[in-house]
C-alpha cells in the first residue's frame, strides 16, 4: 500500500502532515506502507511506485481536483476517497455550489470573474462586504474580505494570482461550522471560532496552533444542525462524494444555513477537524483510517 502525499500545489505542507498522520495510523494497524511523495514527474511516481492501494492525502491541485484520480484510474490501482468526477467539481467552488443548489442545499449569492483584469468593477446587487477568492483553491489561500469599494482591485489581483477564474460572494455574518461525512454517515458539527480580531478563518487559523477554537458539540439550536446535517446528506449525494468528506457552512443570525464548500480530502493529522469529529462520535484515529481504507476502490 502506498500513502500519496506532498505534491506541488500551495497546501504540499499541509499534505505532508496528513500524509504521516496516515503513515503512522496504518502502519499502527498493521498494514506495510509506502510514502510516495507526488513531485516532479508525478506520472512516473504513480507508474513506479509498485503499490496495489493508494491511501490519497494529497490537497489541492492535482491531487484533490481529479488529477491523480484520473491517473490512478488508467494505472487501474484502486484509491480512497472521492472519484474523478466528484473531485473535479468539488475543487470547484462556484460548480460545487451549483450541483448542491440543484440539490436543495442553500447557497450566498455569487458572481464569476473569469479572465478579468484588475480594473474589472465589483458585481453590482452585493454591496459590501464581499469575499473574493479563487475557484480552485483551498486552505483559504487568495482569499479575502473586501468592506470596501477602495479594496476590492486588490482583493480581485490577489485571488487571480492563484486561478485564473475568481468567485465572489455576498458576506454573510455570522458564525462557521463543518460537517464531516464518512463513506455516507453524518459526523457531529464543529464550529469553527478564529480568535483574530476580524473573525476570519485565514491561512494562520487553520494552521496555527492556538489561533482557532474548535467547539463541538455545538452551541446552536438543534433545528439548524439538523439542516446542517440534512444539506450534508444532499450536497454529497449531488455530488457523489465517496469515503471521507468535510463540507464548509455559515450560519446568519437568523439561522440561516448557507453551503461554502465541500473538501474531497480533508486534513487528517490527529488535531484535524474530521478526526475531531469521528472522535466525538466514538471513531479513533486509527478506525477512521481503516474506514477510509476499507472504501478504496476504482470507477467511483
Amino acid at each position: 500500500m502506498g500513502v500519496f502525499l506532498g505534491g506541488e500545489s500551495s497546501e504540499r505542507e499541509v499534505s505532508l502532515r496528513t500524509g504521516a498522520a496516515a503513515v503512522s495510523a496504518l502502519r499502527r494497524l498493521g498494514y506495510q506502507v509506502r510514502e510516495v511523495d507526488i513531485r516532479g514527474d508525478w506520472l512516473a511516481g504513480i507508474r513506479d511506485s509498485g503499490v496495489d492501494v493508494a491511501f490519497l492525502a494529497l490537497h489541492g491541485r492535482f491531487g484533490e481536483d481529479g488529477c491523480i484520480q484520473g491517473a490512478l484510474e488508467l494505472a487501474r490501482i484502486p484509491y480512497t476517497g472521492s472519484g474523478v468526477a466528484a473531485s473535479a467539481l468539488s475543487m470547484s467552488k462556484v460548480l460545487a455550489k451549483r450541483i448542491a443548489a440543484s440539490a436543495g442545499v442553500p447557497v450566498a449569492a455569487d458572481a464569476l470573474y473569469e479572465g478579468e483584469t484588475v480594473s474589472s468593477p465589483p458585481p453590482t446587487g452585493f454591496g459590501f462586504p464581499l469575499v473574493v477568492k479563487p475557484d480552485r483553491e483551498g486552505s483559504t489561500v487568495g482569499v479575502s474580505i473586501v468592506r470596501s469599494p477602495e479594496g476590492w482591485a486588490q482583493a480581485l489581483a490577489e485571488a487571480a494570482k492563484f486561478d485564473s477564474r475568481v468567485l465572489v460572494e455576498a458576506y454573510i455574518p455570522g458564525r462557521e461550522i463543518t460537517v464531516g461525512i464518512l463513506n455516507g454517515r453524518v459526523l457531529p458539527a464543529i464550529e469553527i471560532v478564529p480568535k483574530s480580531g476580524s473573525g476570519f478563518y485565514d491561512y494562520r487559523s487553520k494552521y496555527t496552533s492556538g489561533q482557532t477554537e474548535y467547539v463541538i458539540p455545538v452551541p446552536m439550536d438543534r433545528d439548524i444542525l439538523v439542516r446542517a446535517a440534512d444539506c450534508t446528506r444532499k450536497a454529497a449525494a449531488a455530488l457523489s462524494l465517496r469515503g471521507a468528506a468535510r463540507l464548509d457552512y455559515r450560519v446568519d443570525p437568523a439561522g440561516n444555513l448557507f453551503f461554502l464548500e465541500a473538501n474531497t480530502i480533508p486534513g487528517m493529522t490527529e488535531t484535524s477537524l474530521l478526526p475531531k469529529a469521528a472522535k466525538f462520535d466514538g471513531l479513533s484515529f486509527d478506525e477512521l483510517v481503516e474506514e477510509i481504507l476499507d472504501d478504496a476502490g476504482l470507477g467511483k
